[in-house]
């Protein structure tokens, strides 16, 4: 048999490596360009959909605002609608150094890393930001103060809501991949989870872009949440059975 079928026929040398790098760069930077020229013809609804939760007009303050907050919003629409190419392309850069199993889990990955993003931007546009909104909003009304928000401090606002849960929704997929390269188990996870808790309570603390309490509170729980399926997910894919697999497949290759 020939030796290990499941990697490449050998090792690309470091310009191939560089070489594949820019392609793989390359191509995600095209799709990302062709999202945003799509997202530019879409920003006029994509703008109105974000201001669903303030339930307020928006207000510009200089004649270049209203510009600049179009190119943000069309720029970061463009790059969500890129994002299944780029995730494909970082799978397809990494997979020529792993085992045939290892590719199946790769792409598995890759699919599953989509759908909590999806998973974190749906949370957070229907549930965390609306809470947020009207928590925020009628704090100020409640005391006799009125509302003048300009768009530009508004789409920064929102845009670092979506950020923050689209990246922490990816908690789960980030362990399990840890304890798939043996880096960490899912018994060291659930042993230490006073001191995630710790952890998730300064990244919640960090990611929330106001200091409130309230929406700190709407980022920990989830994070918190995701915590324990990301031991689940260490526990089904953990270390063992990865080097179990590469361990047969090894004396495949030998023999």
């Amino acid at each position: 048999m020939a030796q290990d079928e499941s990697t490449e026929e050998a090792r690309m040398p470091i310009a191939e490596h560089l070489e594949e790098l820019r392609k793989r760069i390359l191509v995600s930077l095209i799709a990302v360009g062709l999202g945003f020229a799509v997202s530019l013809t879409l920003t006029t609804p994509i703008l109105k959909w974000l201001q669903r939760p303030l339930g307020e007009d928006l207000y510009f303050f200089s004649p270049t605002e209203a510009f600049w907050t179009h190119l943000k919003v069309a720029f970061f629409s463009g790059l969500f609608l890129a994002s299944p190419v780029v995730l494909y392309q970082g799978w397809r850069f990494v997979a020529p150094g792993l085992y045939r199993r290892e590719r199946r889990y790769a792409l598995f990955f890759v699919l599953l890393s989509l759908f909590f993003l999806m998973l974190g931007l749906l949370f957070c546009a229907y549930i965390a930001l609306p809470f947020a909104m009207q928590f925020l909003i009628s704090f100020g009304t409640e005391r006799g103060i009125k509302p003048l928000i300009s768009v530009q401090m508004y789409i920064d606002f929102t845009l670092k809501f979506y950020l923050a849960f689209g990246l922490i929704f990816q908690v789960p997929i980030a362990l399990t991949l840890l304890a798939r390269m043996g880096l960490l188990t899912a018994h060291f996870l659930a042993r230490h989870r006073k001191y995630a808790f710790l952890i998730n309570s300064v990244v919640a603390a960090i990611l929330t872009p106001t200091s409130d309490i309230f929406n700190m509170m709407l980022m920990l729980i989830p994070l918190t949440l995701l915590y324990e399926l990301g031991i689940l997910g260490a526990r089904v894919f953990g270390a063992g059975k990865r080097y179990a697999t590469g361990e047969v497949e090894r004396h495949a290759g030998a023999t």
